[in-house]
């Protein structure tokens, strides 16, 4: 017999061996050497001083639970299927390319990084030496931006695939299972290029191919049908079906489509800037505690979102335990985001903290720029951030306290980003509406959560790559409205807002170019 329930463990009771156990013998009312227990889901309720683990339990009595898995991945040789051709190699590409594999057609993926290996020298001399690779950095590159930007696999979009499934795959290929049962799962970032590995060598080892270095510059659009291929190095390579994952920050690839006169959509976004705590400071906040937080807890996260002047103020990829990274692609810009290692054991706690932008009504300055309107806005409040940092990588940054204050720091707290920070005035820098918008979101958020606002939290800029300004457009099977054997895939097309969802919408772009 196979029963499934919810128990509810103290954070006393949590540290004693064998405690889920002992408490489902008890709630059914058997022996303990009766039952095996399996977890499905554990979750952290802090609301209250009392803190507790929820647990929902699939309990077998007398019997054991199966070893198999939920999900069998059945690849084929593909060495001389049928092509299907994947431009970039984050984690709807790399989907995308694996479900080819089930289906039976090769997928050929373009990407115009380095394999993920070969990234770290160049992530390492954005760190150190302020040099910003246009196609190998934080973004770029095998496995995309979640490889060295956290790992976060919590999402909400349940409804555009298979959650489970893409899980299942992450422990195919090496991640922890726990990934399987955590409420928010998290892999993280020292253990991400591992994984990326093992799915490079699955493609590869049932007749894919991946081409890195390897930049498309323009398609060949024949009779409203994609037919070709141009690659950077002068290659032109003949394609029927192509699926374009090439992420939220791939410009070059808006700018070609729209010089082409393909349609693409304004769409609203979000932009505002990163603010970093020390870690116990979320911790005594979330855990109700004072000094160092119980060794059980993890670092502490939190979620904030208000509502100023008619705009959500929220916090975006929250980072416990984390860093703040570069994240520009190109010289000339600075851009912030956040990562945290599996064991998101650093000293300090990050978010994004942003405002909605609604394209059309708070971008009237940029509607010469078109359907581009939101890059152009993106640009240049990045551009602003690296001149106003000294023109290097180092981020321009404020004192949480005087950023809401309207005044100068004299001097900056200790912080996680490598490349450095400049005491600058951000709360003018900023555009009006997003500036008084931080400053009202902030102060909010202080009242939410006794602590938040202080003196001892660092504001940092720009937080601008949320997600696409910018939408391609689709049929309902997936493919471009005017250009047939084109599928925008993942963030770069506007259909995902992280690793999942990316994952997700390539495994849907693959079943229908898979036809």
């Amino acid at each position: 017999m196979i029963r499934t329930f919810q128990l509810r463990v103290s954070l006393k009771e949590e540290s004693q061996e064998g405690i889920l156990s002992t408490k489902a013998a008890k709630y059914l009312g058997v022996a303990e050497k009766d039952i095996t227990v399996k977890v499905l889901r554990k979750s952290i309720d802090a609301r209250k001083p009392s803190i507790y683990f929820n647990y929902k339990l699939e309990v077998y009595l007398r019997e054991k639970p199966s070893e198999k898995p939920d999900y069998s991945f059945d690849y084929k040789d593909v060495s001389k299927a049928k092509e299907i051709h994947i431009i970039g190699f984050g984690p709807a590409g790399m989907w995308a390319a694996l479900r080819c594999l089930e289906l039976g057609f090769k997928p050929i993926v373009l990407e115009r990084g380095k394999n993920v290996q070969e990234r770290r020298r160049d992530i390492k001399a954005i760190n150190q030496d302020h040099i910003v690779g246009e196609d190998s950095n934080y973004c770029y590159g095998e496995g995309g931006a979640g490889t060295y930007s956290d790992g976060k696999l919590y999402t909400r979009s349940i409804k555009r695939g298979d959650v489970r499934r893409i899980f299942e795959s992450l422990v195919h290929h090496g991640a922890t299972d726990q990934i399987l049962i955590d409420a928010h799962p998290h892999i993280g970032t020292n253990k991400l290029p591992k994984i990326v590995e093992n799915i490079r060598e699955t493609i590869l080892k049932f007749g894919g191919e991946i081409h890195f270095n390897t930049r498309v510059v323009d398609f060949t659009i024949q009779n409203n049908a994609i037919k070709a291929i141009q690659l950077q190095n002068g290659q032109e390579m003949p394609v029927t079906k192509v699926i374009l994952a090439t992420g939220h920050s791939a410009r070059d690839i808006y700018y070609l489509l729209h010089k082409k006169e393909i349609a693409l959509e304004a769409k609203s976004f979000a932009m505002g800037v990163r603010v970093e705590h020390p870690q116990h400071i979320i911790d005594s906040i979330q855990y109700h505690c004072s000094g160092e937080r119980n060794e059980l807890l993890p670092a502490a996260s939190y979620s904030l979102v208000e509502q100023v002047k008619n705009r959500g103020v929220y916090s975006f990829c929250m980072c416990p335990g984390g860093f703040i990274v570069p994240a520009a692609t190109s010289p000339g810009e600075v851009v912030v985001n956040g990562m945290s290692p599996s064991k998101r054991n650093n000293l300090f706690a990050n978010s994004g903290i942003v405002v909605e932008i609604n394209a059309n009504e708070d971008l009237k300055k940029y509607e010469a720029h078109g359907v581009l309107k939101g890059l152009a806005f993106q640009k240049d409040l990045e551009r602003l951030a690296f001149t106003a940092g000294g023109r290097t990588q180092t981020a321009p940054a404020q004192r949480l306290t005087d950023f809401v204050e309207g005044k100068l720091s004299n001097d900056l707290n200790p912080c996680s980003y490598q490349p450095g920070l400049k005491s600058v005035p951000l709360h003018s820098l900023l555009p009006k509406f997003i500036g008084s918008r931080l400053r009202g979101g902030f102060a909010a958020f202080g009242e939410k959560m006794k602590g938040y606002y202080t003196a001892e939290a660092n504001v940092i800029g720009v937080e601008s790559r949320t997600s696409s300004p910018v939408n391609i457009p689709r049929k309902e099977n997936l493919e471009h409205p005017e250009i047939s054997g084109l599928f925008p895939c993942g963030e770069g097309g506007g259909y995902a807002g992280g690793i999942v969802s990316a994952a997700m919408d390539g495994e849907r772009c693959a079943e229908a170019a898979c036809v």
